[in-house]
Order: C-alpha cells, then structure tokens, then sequence
C-alpha cells in the first residue's frame, strides 16, 4: 500500500493506493499518527485507488476519526470506490465518518 500525505497548515491530504490489511496497516498507522496527534487537523482521505480495506483498515480510520473529533478537526474520506464503500456500509462506518 502507498500513503502519499500532503499538508499546507492544519489542512492535509491523504492518498491511499492499493491494499489496506493486517500486512500494510502498521505502516498505515505510523503514517497517520502524526495527523491523529494534530490539533484542528482538516484531513481529506481520497480512496479511489484504495482496492480493498480489512477490519485492521476499519479500525485505523475509527481510532483516526475519534481522533481528529477531540483534537477540533474534521476528517472526510471520499471517491470510495464501490466495493471498499460497501464494506463501510454494511459495518455502519458510513454512519460515523463523513464519505463524500
């Protein structure tokens, strides 16, 4: 999986690329640490390269949203594709983050 993350100020973009799984989430949670720590962070998470997420995935952008909540910010994640959009689905995880 690849984490290109770009920032101007408290503004911050994420691109995810490939697989999101029980292999690739720790490297994914090390990339995203430092935006769960960020005070008033506007992070964007753009998934239309994200093939597939895990229960491993789904639990790093829960920890990511409750996250950026207490800190003052907002997370939206958006361009999902079909599949990936069905898991939150049926999980609920559209109910609790912002999918655009």
């Amino acid at each position: 999986m690849n984490v290109t993350i770009n920032h101007n100020g408290n503004a911050f973009d994420v691109v995810l690329e490939g697989r999101l799984d029980t292999t690739t989430a720790p490297k994914f949670q090390e990339d995203i640490t430092p935006l769960m720590q960020a005070a008033q962070a506007a992070i964007t998470v753009d998934c239309a390269k994200l093939e597939y997420t895990s229960s491993q995935g789904l639990r790093l952008f829960l920890m990511l949203q409750k996250s950026v909540m207490k800190n003052g910010g907002s997370l939206v994640m958006k361009n999902m594709i079909p599949a990936v959009k069905e898991v939150f689905d049926i999980t609920g995880f559209s109910n609790i983050i912002n999918i655009q």
